[in-house]
């Protein structure tokens, strides 16, 4: 090729190349973003809640109006198509966008469609996709009218029955010589043998005793005064009398007067029957008594207490008489039945809780107290209540909410008033109705999609102006070269 050939040829080339590579990087058919920044325009931005209305709208020309965010960044939907409001990452519902492109993983954006976002028309709702229900195990239940038992479940702890206390003391001074049961826990029976008592005075009284006995004997076989026979047998049954006084019972009394002579000792016997649970000092045998000194505590195990704690909020639901179930871990399986009997006058500040008392036959003795027991108490149910099953309630902080499905895919967050629970169900006082759906598992995700829908929501409503119209932007310099 000559020389004027090739000059030619390299003059042709540069004319195309300086023609074309211009017109290809202004009109940048593939997007390719650094052809956007050699041109002086930046690429789309993808819009977030941090986003300001300026950084995250399209630009326009000056006089021409670009499409609304819910246009997907193309020419308006045809009429009677479905209205695009945002892109958004198929693995993060947080990114989104105005128009399509790819997300942060590299994935495509999805569109969100306007009657998605309003739940379909339903204020407050939110269209959840099939799919979602199926890979999430979606669960849901009709609201019913029923009754709900109550069950409130504490432990308590065995403990004697204060009236069944019963305190053996003498009304005389002296010493014990001899003491048939010394030992804390023995049981005994009402009228065995507890201990022998030697009292200068008892030895005294019976003497009188034994000499008005001896008196009215000889009067009587003698041609005495009928007033001075009235008035010896006046004599002996005040010196019986006293005796008695003296706790001394009237077969002893016999006994005395058959033997006609004094008892040095005294024998006292148990009152009732039970086990022993205090005694006056480490050893009985040469105690020295006084009038009203207690000797022995016994207390009556065939009917024990089991004392409670309740919390303020259980108050309501119990009252005495109400019927409970007890069970302790020495006896699996077994239920003593029982009933509250008794409260305690005040809370106590510590704890908030009221002590209550429940009795509870224990005929065989198998409970002993200080036991730690398990107590069921099962006051009358609600009635007629509208109940959920509480797995259904989300609870936050001080809102209780219900995922309520107002159309098949459609789903709606409602508060409500909750009442009592009992047997896994919570009765709900307002906000649903007997036969209204409502979501029982994974409902979580339903209120979480529905707080960002309707964030996003609220933030393409601050991307607006009041007249429905996209805020005007700034045209940018590379929007004139088109």
């Amino acid at each position: 090729m000559t020389t004027r050939s090739r000059v030619v040829t390299v003059g042709v080339l540069a004319f195309i190349a300086g023609a074309v590579v211009p017109t290809l990087i202004l009109w940048n058919p593939a997007g390719w973003t650094w052809m956007e920044r050699l041109t002086g325009k930046e690429p789309s931005q993808p819009m977030t809640s941090l986003a300001t209305p300026s950084d995250a709208m399209p630009e326009s020309h000056e006089g021409h109006d670009m499409p609304a965010a819910g246009s997907s960044g193309s020419a308006a939907s045809p009429k009677g198509a479905r209205k695009i409001l945002y892109w958004r990452a198929p693995m993060d519902p947080n990114y989104i966008a105005d128009k399509p492109g790819k997300s942060p993983m590299g994935m495509d954006l999805i569109p969100v469609y306007e009657d998605e976002v309003s739940g379909g028309g339903s204020a407050g709702g939110v269209r959840v996709d099939p799919s979602f229900l199926q890979n999430f195990a979606v669960r849901t239940a009709v609201v019913e009218r029923g009754t709900i038992p109550i069950d409130i479940r504490t432990v308590g702890i065995l403990s004697h029955n204060e009236a069944n206390v019963v305190s053996v003391n003498t009304k005389f001074e002296g010493w014990i010589e001899k003491a048939h049961y010394n030992n804390v826990g023995e049981h005994v029976k009402r009228g065995d043998l507890l201990f022998e008592v030697y009292s200068p005075q008892l030895v005294t009284t019976q003497q009188e005793f034994l000499a008005a006995v001896d008196y009215v004997r000889r009067l009587s076989s003698g041609s005495a005064y009928p007033e001075a026979v009235e008035r010896a047998q006046s004599l002996l049954e005040s010196s019986r009398e006293r005796l008695r006084y003296w706790d001394i019972g009237d077969e002893q009394i016999d006994q005395i007067e058959q033997s006609g002579k004094p008892e040095r000792t005294l024998k006292v016997f148990s009152p009732a029957s039970g086990h022993i649970v205090a005694k006056g000092g480490d050893s009985l045998e040469g105690m020295r008594l006084t009038p009203g000194m207690t000797v022995l505590k016994l207390a009556d195990h065939t009917r024990l207490w089991v004392e409670v704690e309740l919390y303020e909020d259980q108050l309501r639901h119990v009252r005495v008489g109400t019927p409970v179930r007890v069970e302790v871990d020495s006896y699996p399986g077994r239920v003593w039945a029982g009933r509250v009997v008794f409260f305690d006058s005040a809370v106590n500040q510590r704890t908030r809780t009221l002590k209550a008392y429940v009795e509870v036959n224990n005929s065989d003795l198998k409970l002993t107290p200080q036991m730690y027991a398990t107590v069921r108490i099962h006051p009358p149910a609600v009635a007629a209540a509208v109940k959920v099953p509480q797995q259904a309630i989300i609870h936050s902080g001080e809102r209780s909410v219900v995922i309520v499905q107002t159309s098949p895919g459609v789903f709606e967050p409602r508060q409500v008033e909750l009442g009592p629970e009992g047997g896994g169900e919570q009765e709900v006082r307002k906000g649903l109705e007997p036969g209204e759906v409502i979501v029982t598992s994974s409902q979580f995700l339903i209120d979480s999609e529905s707080n960002l829908k309707a964030a996003i929501q609220q933030l393409l409503g601050e991307r607006s102006r009041p007249d429905g119209l996209p805020v005007e932007q700034k045209p940018s310099p590379a929007a004139h070269q088109h």
